[in-house]
């Protein structure tokens, strides 16, 4: 049993489903994101667990208490929104103790959490300002202390950094990610950026149409997709995924797949048992970091499969060049150097890594399992 369990549970709003039997275990001090694009019911699991939602059917509990009906206040959980929810006419260390008081926390105790959690958030010469007087950053590290000060079971994150700006947010996830390391908390953690999932997590949830496509750690979810869907959300650029037909060499099992002039190519595959797939179609998935140049390929790897191909257009991005070409009748990209020398319209030797290629079945979009 986990410090919070989540078991067989749906939610209905009238005949629509909109979560199916979810089953996640979170251990104590585990960070677990839900992630998934609008309307997948990440953040109504997030709100059951908080108690702002009823539950259809299924159970949650916390430190093995079943909390299906208990009132939020009375689940020890803290929630942190995206929206801050700040009370603008309360200063900020009045906001930060005002959940304790209405507990009623003496005010020595609340004090020392304030000076405590203030310090620890680098906030101390805010607390006597009011919310308006804040940027985006300082009023999220304000609800997080409003959290912190709680010493509650469980975090509960509701897209926290999606109101701010690309560079603030990529400094608060770091600050987020020091703070689980140190106190070693519990959190539930939602967000539609899958950057975020892969960062912040020990396991990624990922959601899709009220299921849980796949529960995993981030190299799990990344290197071993579930399904084609989480195997082209997770990840940016996304992983390709192209048609392709098993044929076997040699007793050896080779992803046979057409090029840019619509020439067979055929890719060895290291999975000996896709033999059993032999004169099937499936669709071949493979990262953009696995097709490179053959100077930058994985000199660990020992299944690197030159591929001869016209290359589309370039497109330089900073520490990396993405190159695209066509395989399989789909535009596939390739992840090389900055000074990877390649142009578009040439042809070109490109090195893929085939250790790290991964099959799913085209009529369920399931991965093989090899």
């Amino acid at each position: 049993m986990g410090f919070l369990d989540i078991r067989n549970v749906t939610k209905s709003y009238g005949f629509v489903q909109v979560l199916h039997e979810v089953n996640i275990e979170v251990q104590e001090g585990e960070f677990l994101v839900l992630v998934g694009p609008s309307g997948c019911g990440k953040s109504t699991l997030l709100n059951m667990i908080a108690g702002l939602e009823g539950i259809t059917s299924g159970d949650i509990s916390i430190k093995g208490r079943v909390v299906n009906g208990v009132h939020p206040s009375k689940r020890n959980i803290a929630m942190v929104f995206q929206s801050y929810a700040l009370y603008p006419n309360m200063t900020v260390g009045q906001n930060m103790t005002f959940g304790l008081e209405m507990h009623g926390v003496p005010k020595p105790e609340r004090e020392k959490a304030l000076r405590d959690v203030a310090k620890l958030l680098q906030i101390e010469n805010l607390l006597d300002r009011k919310p308006g007087q804040l940027s985006g950053g300082q009023r999220q590290r304000v609800a997080m202390g409003r959290a912190l000060v709680r010493n509650p079971d469980v975090f509960l994150f509701d897209e926290p950094l999606s109101n701010l700006d690309a560079k603030l947010r990529v400094d608060m996830r770091t600050e987020i990610k020091k703070l689980h390391e140190k106190l070693k908390t519990t959190i539930v953690y939602v967000t539609h950026d899958q950057i975020e999932a892969m960062t912040l997590s020990t396991r990624i949830a990922v959601m899709f149409k009220g299921y849980v496509q796949q529960l995993g750690t981030p190299k799990e979810i990344y290197d071993t997709p579930a399904n084609v869907y989480v195997a082209t959300f997770m990840g940016s650029p996304a992983m390709n995924v192209m048609p392709a037909r098993v044929v076997v060499k040699d007793g050896i099992p080779h992803a046979e797949i057409k090029d840019a002039k619509g020439a067979v190519q055929n890719l060895r595959f290291s999975q000996p048992n896709l033999a059993d797939w032999s004169g099937k179609d499936i669709l071949l998935g493979i990262r953009p970091e696995s097709i490179t140049d053959p100077d930058g390929a994985d000199r660990n790897s020992k299944n690197i499969v030159s591929l001869r191909n016209l290359v589309g257009v370039t497109e330089p991005a900073g520490a990396d060049t993405f190159v695209a070409m066509e395989l399989g009748g789909k535009d596939i990209i390739a992840r090389m150097r900055a000074d990877a020398n390649v142009r578009s319209g040439q042809e070109f030797d490109f090195a893929i890594n085939m250790e790290k290629a991964v099959a799913f079945d085209p009529n369920t979009e399931e991965r093989i399992k090899t």
